[in-house]
């Protein structure tokens, strides 16, 4: 790649968390049996009027807001002219000109930089349908069509299929962090469209692009970017060119393949919707919208990294899901050592929350129990291990870590006269290996400690066991000199 530069922009749909769709009272959920959340404005009968949803403005307006964007007070919604089977007005109601938030910036770390992307526009529309393929047959459900989203699109900012993944991790944690949309990506509730494109190094002039649809992960995002660029070198150094389309990204052979040419705005032939009103946003009603912001997900770390010591990778992983970051900042306020929650979280909660398909707001085993569990470690009542061994339960029933530990006599042996018996006649057992240790062989100390381990039923404390034996062989070595 030195001979080229990667020009990535994304275009990011997230559908907003509203009660009801974009134009209509129908409920904006998932799943359901087909059809039978449709009336005669998302099944675009003739003669049906839309009305906006107030809450789908404010929650784009909050979203602008927390990307630094400028709120227009004053947009429009158009028709995008496009035949899909399941776009029943046969166009997408969406905004063009002007969009409700534009110019606007996202900032966020990357391989140790602080990285700007600016965000060009967000803007208002309604989703179409699915179509389901059946032996044969084409079969259309509209309970998704008229459910609300925004459109996000960035700049060509991004130089990296890495840059491109970590900047839908930002806008996901965003959004979620305010509201904006509940964030599923399995359920299509975020999903991008990548836009990618070389030029030699140190051009200014952009390349053709192609836009690969519907990214539903960031590890696709991720994947298909990374993908593009080398499909995409390989292509020019072989002296072809490259075709302006759209493609799509076939994720179980990590692939993209052409599905159609690319249109330009100019081809969907946008014209203000001549049955929907201008949006007006007082702005009074901005200023109390951004009165209700909580804290985004960047300031957050920043604050997690200085109020409780933390790493920035832990810090960013807790915030990038605000419903970790409550759980930590909840268990922090009963057990403050950050870091010991941090590592228990990462470790231990997040990893069954993943595995059980929860949020970290959903588990049974409450903060003030991972406050106490993280307290029976710095009091050596027991080991991370035995934390480890002992988590899966605690997270499936819940319930006081202290009294479980009670109940199944895992306590540590923290008592020094005890383990110096059990340490002194290991060592007395071991003569060879405990003489070569002292001559120098300090890595067969971790032979001890299992020895002592063992013997202890796993129950000693790791660390005044390494004391205990590096006092004794410190002894040895001294009246042999």
């Amino acid at each position: 790649m030195s001979e080229y530069e990667a020009v990535i922009g994304l275009e990011v749909h997230a559908q907003l968390k509203t009660a009801s769709k974009l134009f209509c009272s129908c409920p904006a959920v998932f799943g359901g049996e087909p059809n039978e959340q449709v009336c005669e404005v998302c099944a675009g009968l003739p003669g049906a009027l839309p009305r906006l949803n107030e809450k789908a403005v404010e929650l784009a307006v909050k979203a602008g807001l927390a990307m630094n964007c400028a709120i227009n007070n004053y947009s429009l919604f158009a028709r995008k002219n496009y035949f899909y089977p399941d776009l029943p007005d046969g166009y997408q109601t969406s905004q063009f000109a002007p969009p409700v938030c534009e110019n606007g910036y996202l900032e966020f770390s990357h391989e140790g930089e602080t990285k700007r992307v600016g965000i060009t526009r967000i803007h208002m529309e309604n989703d179409a349908g699915k179509c389901l393929h059946v032996r044969g047959a084409t079969l259309l459900d509209l309970n998704r069509a008229g459910t609300p989203l925004i459109e996000i699109v960035s700049e060509p900012d991004l130089r990296g299929a890495e840059e491109a993944a970590e900047f839908m991790r930002q806008v996901h944690a965003i959004l979620v962090c305010i509201g904006a949309t509940d964030g599923n990506m399995e359920e299509g509730s975020l999903r991008c469209d990548a836009n990618v494109s070389l030029r030699p190094v140190g051009s200014g002039v952009y390349g053709v692009r192609t836009e690969t649809k519907n990214l539903n992960s960031f590890r696709n995002v991720q994947k298909a970017v990374d993908y593009e660029i080398a499909r995409q070198k390989a292509r020019l150094d072989d002296g072809g060119a490259i075709v302006q389309e759209t493609r799509l990204f076939d994720a179980a052979r990590q692939v993209t393949l052409a599905m159609r040419s690319k249109e330009d705005a100019h081809d969907y032939r946008y014209f203000p919707n001549p049955d929907l009103p201008p949006v007006i946003v007082d702005p009074a009603k901005i200023e109390e919208w951004r009165a209700q912001l909580p804290e985004l997900p960047a300031p957050r770390a920043r604050r997690f990294v200085e109020s409780f010591g933390l790493t920035e990778e832990d810090a960013a992983i807790l915030v990038s899901d605000k419903a970790a970051a409550d759980y930590f900042e909840a268990a922090v306020a009963l057990f403050p050592q950050g870091r010991r929650i941090a590592a228990l979280m990462r470790a231990e909660l997040l990893r069954e929350c993943e595995a059980a398909g929860l949020r970290a707001d959903e588990a049974k085993f409450a903060p003030a129990e991972l406050a106490e569990l993280a307290g029976l470690i710095d009091g050596g009542e027991i080991s991370a291990r035995t934390a480890h061994e002992i988590f899966p339960e605690l997270f499936a029933h819940g319930g006081s870590p202290a009294s479980f530990v009670r109940e199944r006599g895992l306590s540590q042996i923290s008592d020094a006269g005890e383990l110096e018996a059990v340490v002194d006649a290991v060592l007395a057992e071991n003569p060879d290996e405990a003489a070569a240790c002292k001559g120098g062989k300090t890595r067969l100390l971790s032979f001890f400690v299992g020895k002592v381990m063992a013997r202890t039923g796993g129950k000693a404390n790791p660390a005044l066991v390494n004391s205990l034996l590096r006092a004794r062989l410190e002894e040895g070595q001294s009246t042999e000199t």
